[in-house]
């Protein structure tokens, strides 16, 4: 069976834009791949966390996988820091990749910004990490949204080039897997921008722990136009805010766009966010429930962490004991 390697970042405040893009699209694929999901807390700290709110981040996004339906039984659930042999592959892989190869990453410019000369070193080799993760488990298949393209595109190529210098199909290359038109959801004020959980506005994000009344206020205010909802999907030229909404609904119903604008073409964006609240409620409420159960209950989440740790171990190190030979370490 194919193997899949895929994870999230611990950085808290879980929006629908993690469920949409990555965590849903996670349960949908579990019965048809071995499947090993981590929660990275290794990457997070690439910019500083506070240590209380890194384990607290780190609970809720395995709570989120496991209230959206990811089952600790068919899968690997674990978080990258309990598995030190990604932190042991990612310095041999720092010595495969190139220099050039790390310039032409876009999202350490964009994280970086002006101040790149005050960035954290590890956010600079955050891809070579990354292709670590993959690699480590040998996997085939990884789901990745279309911001997290490029780095997949870099560990192919880490992985051709170990293998090439040292002679041996150590590692298999990666396919991505990018699911519907919703794997980039934009924030709920400027569509534009992606929904993030670092918005300063609530408003911008609906979070995977809000309850009904707050996901309604969300949709109530967030931004449309004047204008009425196209027909078709030739006309959200220059209307990123209503193609936005109108994703969000198609990927909620499991919808294309071209279906959602035949069904409410010509209405009023009024009538169209009472239909998405109500979609929006039915679908995430039963998630937000679940997730705030097995938030109270920390020494869960703990022991389904541990255990997932402890099988992805079980896979990581003779993949790692191999590397280590064909680079020439000397082993015990």
């Amino acid at each position: 069976m194919d193997r899949i390697f895929s994870g999230v970042q611990p950085s808290g405040n879980m929006t629908l834009g993690n469920y949409l893009g990555a965590i849903r699209n996670w349960v949908k694929l579990q019965d048809d791949y071995e499947s090993i999901f981590c929660v990275v807390d290794m990457h997070a700290i690439t910019v500083w966390q506070d240590p209380d709110d890194l384990r607290r981040a780190t609970r809720e996004v395995a709570a989120g996988m496991l209230a959206a339906g990811v089952d600790p039984k068919k899968n690997i659930i674990f978080n990258q820091s309990n598995v030190s042999a990604h932190a042991e592959l990612g310095w041999v892989l720092n010595c495969v990749a190139r220099l050039g190869w790390l310039n032409r990453m876009t999202q350490f410019k964009e994280k970086a910004g002006k101040h790149k000369e005050n960035a954290s070193c590890g956010l600079y080799v955050y891809p070579n990490l990354m292709a670590a993760d993959i690699l480590l488990y040998k996997a085939t298949h990884v789901p990745v949204g279309d911001d997290q393209k490029q780095h997949l595109e870099l560990a192919r190529d880490i992985a051709q080039k170990f293998n090439n210098d040292f002679g041996k199909e150590v590692f298999p290359l990666p396919d991505p897997m990018i699911f519907g038109t919703a794997t980039r959801v934009m924030s709920l004020r400027d569509g534009s921008k992606k929904m993030s959980k670092s918005d300063p506005s609530e408003y911008a994000r609906i979070g995977m722990t809000d309850d009904a009344d707050a996901i309604a206020k969300k949709i109530r205010k967030a931004k449309t136009d004047p204008h009425p909802i196209p027909d078709n999907v030739d006309g959200f030229e220059d209307r990123l805010e209503a193609k936005n909404l109108m994703n969000i609904y198609g990927a909620l119903n499991d919808m294309k766009l071209e279906d959602v604008c035949a069904e409410y073409g010509g209405q009023s964006f009024a009538d169209f966010k009472k239909a998405l609240t109500d979609l929006a409620v039915a679908k995430l409420s039963p998630i937000s429930e679940e997730m705030k159960r097995y938030m109270d209950d920390p020494a869960q989440i703990d022991a389904i962490l541990r255990d997932g740790a402890e099988r992805a171990n079980a896979i990581a190190q003779p993949v790692l004991d191999e590397v280590k030979d064909v680079v020439g370490f000397l082993r015990p």
